[in-house]
C-alpha cells in the first residue's frame, strides 16, 4: 500500500469549475443543445461550439491509464482482479479532513465513490463510465468525494470535457500496490452497523468472486481458479506487434509453456494492452507458477529484442495467437 502523507493543514487540490467548450475564440460557457451558442453565431450550441464539446465527451481513449504508475495493474483491477484495493498518491495533498484515498475494485451498491465516516474516499473502477476516456470520469468522481459529506457515496455523471483526467491528480512517481482480497469484507470497517443492503450486496459480491492471486515475481501477472482449470492472466505493456512476434517466436520453439500441463491459449486486448493467457491444471496454484513466470520473462525479453523476420513455422505460430485474440475493451 502506499504510505500516507501526513495530514496537517492540507491544501485541497485545485478543482475544476463549471464545463467549458473551446472554440477558436476562447471559452464557450456549456449551454442546452438547442439553446442558442454562447458564441453569438445565431447557431444552436449543439451546431456550433456544442460539437467539439460532444466529441471530446464521446472519443473513447484507447489507453486511458497510460502514463499512471502500474498502468497494466490498472488495467488488471478493471478487467480482471474481483476484489482488490490499492493505496493512492495525489499529486498535492489530501484535503483537511481525507486521511486517505483508496482505489478498489467495485463498491458497495456498485457506487463509483463513497466517502466514509471517518472522511476517508474509496474510489471505484469496475463501474460504467459516461463517456470514452475512462480517466476523465474516474478523476471527475474522485474530486466530488474529495468534498462529499462524509458518510455519502458519490453517484456517477458524465465528466466535463474539459475536466483533469487521473494522470493530471495522480503523483506520477506514486507507488501502485494492488492488495487482493479474498473477498469484500474491506467494505465493512464495522459490519454490525452495516445496513441490510451493504450485507446482502457483500454477500452477492463474495459468493460471485473467483479466487485471484497477483504473483510477486514479475508484474501484472495474475493467477485465478475456476471449477475446470486455473488461468495465468498477465498484463504486459509492450506494443501489440512487437509482443505478438515475440510470443510466436516462443510458442514456435516450443517454449510458451509455464510448465508441464501449461499452454499458451492465447491473448486479448484491454484499454489499449495486450494480455497472454495461459491454461494450468487444476492442481497448479499461484506459488507454483511463480518460479516458471519468472523464467518465461526472461525468455520474452530475449524474443523481443529479436528483429529477424518471422520464419514460416513463426507467422503460422502469430497467426494462430492473432486468430485467439479478444478485444474487451
Amino acid at each position: 500500500m502506499a504510505k500516507k502523507r501526513p495530514q496537517t493543514k492540507a491544501k485541497r487540490p485545485q478543482l475544476s469549475g463549471g464545463a467549458r467548450a473551446a472554440g477558436a475564440d476562447g471559452d464557450i460557457p456549456v449551454v442546452g443543445a438547442r439553446e442558442p451558442c454562447p458564441c453569438g453565431s445565431g447557431r444552436r450550441y449543439k451546431a456550433c461550439h456544442g460539437r467539439a464539446a460532444a466529441h471530446a465527451v464521446t472519443e473513447l481513449v484507447q489507453r486511458p491509464f497510460e502514463g499512471l504508475p502500474g498502468e497494466c495493474d490498472w488495467v488488471a483491477l478493471r478487467e480482471l482482479v474481483p476484489a482488490a484495493t490499492v493505496g493512492l498518491t495525489l499529486k498535492e495533498d489530501l484535503p483537511e479532513g481525507v486521511p486517505s484515498v483508496t482505489l478498489a475494485t467495485v463498491l458497495p451498491m456498485a457506487w463509483p465513490a463513497l466517502r466514509r465516516d471517518d472522511g476517508s474516499v474509496l474510489l471505484g473502477l469496475q463501474n460504467d463510465t459516461a463517456s470514452g476516456d475512462i480517466s476523465r470520469d474516474l478523476a471527475d468522481t474522485l474530486q466530488r468525494a474529495l468534498e462529499a459529506q462524509p458518510g455519502t457515496p458519490v453517484q456517477g455523471r458524465r465528466a466535463p470535457a474539459e475536466g483533469p483526467r487521473l494522470q493530471d491528480l495522480f503523483d506520477p512517481e506514486g507507488v501502485f500496490e494492488p492488495v487482493v482480497h479474498p473477498g469484500f469484507e474491506f467494505w465493512v470497517p464495522d459490519p454490525e452497523n452495516a445496513t441490510p443492503e451493504v450485507t446482502a450486496s457483500l454477500e452477492r459480491a463474495n459468493a460471485a468472486a473467483i479466487p485471484t492471486v497477483r504473483l510477486q515475481g514479475v508484474q501484472a501477472a495474475y493467477w485465478c481458479e475456476t471449477p475446470e482449470k486455473n488461468h495465468l492472466r498477465w498484463v504486459m505493456p509492450h506494443s501489440e506487434e512487437q509482443l505478438l512476434d515475440a510470443l510466436a517466436r516462443l510458442h514456435a520453439a516450443g517454449r510458451s509453456n509455464l510448465g508441464e500441463g501449461t499452454r499458451l491459449v492465447g491473448s486479448f486486448r484491454a484499454h489499449g494492452l495486450t494480455v497472454p493467457v495461459w491454461d494450468l491444471p487444476s492442481g497448479v496454484g499461484a506459488e507454483d507458477i511463480e518460479k516458471p513466470a519468472a523464467e518465461f520473462a526472461e525468455r520474452l525479453a530475449e524474443a523481443l529484442a529479436t528483429d529477424a523476420p518471422l520464419t514460416g513455422d513463426e507467422r503460422r505460430a502469430r497467426g494462430g495467437l492473432t486468430n485467439r485474440q479478444v478485444t474487451l475493451s
